[in-house]
């Protein structure tokens, strides 16, 4: 019966024509509810905002130190080599030009073995009609730290290759410095969103009791879901917006202090890093705004 009626309520909404001036007229209506409610909530408006903001300014500040840190292990990752000694028999290029073929693998340097002992005996002093024992070497980039235990393995494969090294304990240590930051990101980000939703929910929760009657005359009157419910949810979504831009003020800050840590490390910023916060901020509090106010609706209010 109540799909029958739904299926006549919609045949009969196609044949009415639209009236684009009450469509605006509606519109503002509704914006000018979300106004009111604003106002009714009074001085908690601001204690809304500020601890919403504090919480995001908590999440910015870690996901733009999260961005760096991510590049700081990217770069140390970059620079690390696996050193491959070749057999006193191995041709050198023939063994390169295999290890260049192996996928992730970035870079591949040969250096030869009358190079490494030439710059051996200068620095220890030996005599020149010492015999060189050095074999011919080479320097292994691969394009991600994650690759490097890989990439070690599918050498050690090739013929011609007697031995190799590399600093697994760095590698691991990178690898586990990248998989915190990113643990942390995600916890806080759970972290917040809980957080910022139970509060709009509990503020929602007071406007519609002030407002139980008014919005019971409403149903009533056959006022739509859609006109009593979206003042609610623009009414959360605009504390979530405004404490955002309150939150990205402090990102100016660390942002300089981070642009000095990068320079004296000589280590590159990540593009765009202060962009991608600010808008992921905005987009984030503004969603969980919303969000927190549509469940507040769906649980305290019957429509």
């Amino acid at each position: 019966m109540e799909t029958s009626r739904q299926q006549l309520k919609k045949q009969v909404k196609k044949h009415i024509p639209k009236d684009w001036l009450c469509e605006l007229r509606i519109a503002y209506r509704i914006v000018m509810e979300s106004v009111n409610d604003i106002k009714r909530t009074g001085i908690v408006n601001l204690v809304i905002i500020t601890t919403m903001a504090a919480i995001l300014t908590l999440f910015g500040v870690l996901f733009r130190f999260t961005l760096s840190l991510s590049t700081f292990a990217s770069e140390l990752g970059n620079v690390l080599e696996i050193s491959v000694y070749l057999t006193q028999n191995a041709d050198p290029t023939i063994v390169k030009d295999r290890i260049k073929e192996l996928k992730h693998v970035s870079y591949v340097k040969l250096i030869p073995k009358a190079d490494s002992w030439s710059s051996l005996r200068k620095e220890l002093a030996l005599p020149d009609d010492m015999t060189n024992p050095l074999p011919n070497t080479l320097r292994v980039r691969v394009d991600k730290p994650d690759n490097i235990p890989d990439i070690f393995n599918k050498i050690k494969t090739i013929s011609g290759v007697e031995d190799m090294g590399y600093a697994k304990e760095l590698a691991k240590k990178i690898q586990l410095l990248t998989n915190v930051a990113n643990t942390t990101m995600v916890f806080v980000i759970i972290i917040s969103a809980a957080l910022t939703i139970t509060i709009i929910n509990n503020t929602i929760q007071l406007v519609i009791q002030s407002r139980k009657e008014e919005i019971e005359i409403m149903r009533l009157m056959g006022v739509s879901n859609w006109y009593i419910k979206t003042p609610l949810i623009m009414q959360g979504a605009f504390y979530g917006f405004v404490s955002s831009i309150i939150a990205v003020l402090p990102l100016n800050w660390v942002q300089g202090l981070l642009m000095n840590v990068h320079k004296f490390f000589l280590i590159p910023m990540p593009v765009y890093a202060q962009n991608i916060v600010i808008i992921t901020l905005l987009l984030i509090g503004t969603a969980f705004g919303a969000s927190g106010s549509f469940l507040s609706i769906k649980k305290h209010l019957q429509v």
